[in-house]
Parts: C-alpha cells; sequence; structure tokens
C-alpha cells in the first residue's frame, strides 16, 4: 500500500456492512451462551437442548466464526491485511459449527429443516465473499 493510496468508496460499503453483520452473529453468539432467557424465549425446549448441548470445540468454532467476522470486518476498515487470515479463520469457524449442526448432530431436524440450511448457506457465503474481497483488497495493494 503506498502512503498516497485512497481506499476505493466500496471497501468503506463492504466493511461497514460487514461490520453490522457480523455484530448481529456475535450478538447471537453472546445472547446464547449466557442463556439470556428474553433472547432464548423465543426457541422451543428442543432447540434450547440442542444450543445448549453444542460440544466445546463447536462452541469454540463459533466463537472463531463470529468474532473473527468482527475482527477482519475492523482490519479492512483499518486497511490491515492481516484481515484475510482473519475472515480465512472465521470461514473455517463458520465451516465446522456447519459440520457439527448439520452432519454430526440433528440440528437440520431441531432448527427447522430447508429454512435454516438456507440462512446457513446466506453465512457461509458472506464468509467466502468477505474473504475474497479481502484477498483481493490485498493483491491491488488498498490494505496492506
Amino acid at each position: 500500500m503506498n502512503p498516497g493510496t485512497r481506499a476505493p468508496w466500496h471497501l468503506w460499503v463492504v466493511g461497514v456492512a460487514a461490520l453490522l453483520w457480523n455484530t448481529v452473529g456475535a450478538l447471537d453468539y453472546v445472547m446464547t451462551q449466557t442463556r439470556n432467557a428474553q433472547y432464548m424465549a423465543g426457541f422451543t425446549a428442543e432447540q434450547l437442548e440442542f444450543f445448549y448441548g453444542i460440544p466445546a470445540w463447536t462452541v469454540a468454532a463459533w466463537a472463531i466464526g463470529v468474532w473473527g467476522g468482527v475482527l477482519g470486518s475492523l482490519l479492512l476498515l483499518l486497511r490491515k491485511s492481516l484481515a484475510v487470515w482473519v475472515f480465512l479463520a472465521s470461514l473455517a469457524g463458520v465451516v465446522l459449527t456447519t459440520l457439527q449442526n448439520y452432519v454430526l448432530s440433528n440440528g437440520l431436524e431441531v432448527m427447522g429443516g430447508p429454512g435454516a440450511v438456507a440462512f446457513t448457506a446466506v453465512i457461509f457465503v458472506v464468509a467466502v465473499g468477505l474473504y475474497l474481497y479481502a484477498s483481493v483488497m490485498r493483491k491491488r495493494g488498498v490494505i496492506a
């Protein structure tokens, strides 16, 4: 990155949108992990049992996914190339969490079927997109 290199307008749009998106994920993580009664009241007893029974390694992967997304977004806005690696770690967290929720457990059944899969697909696509976007911005010298 040259000192005089200006960030393109879309970096700010993507960075702010990513930060907002990932902050919602982080809020969901915090509310679920702290078992916030008001937040969790919208779930069935079976869903609550599922959430509270998630293995520790999956909780760790989920944390890496959401907090990596928040940190990656901040690093992107600060034009730091570390954003690429943090977004990659976040993507890995998404993949591992999805593996546990839909392959190694009955999450699909518990969470309500196709809608849950569609939302998870959106999360995955956004995580891939943020990783690729940060990679392109690094290659172009916008972030360093």
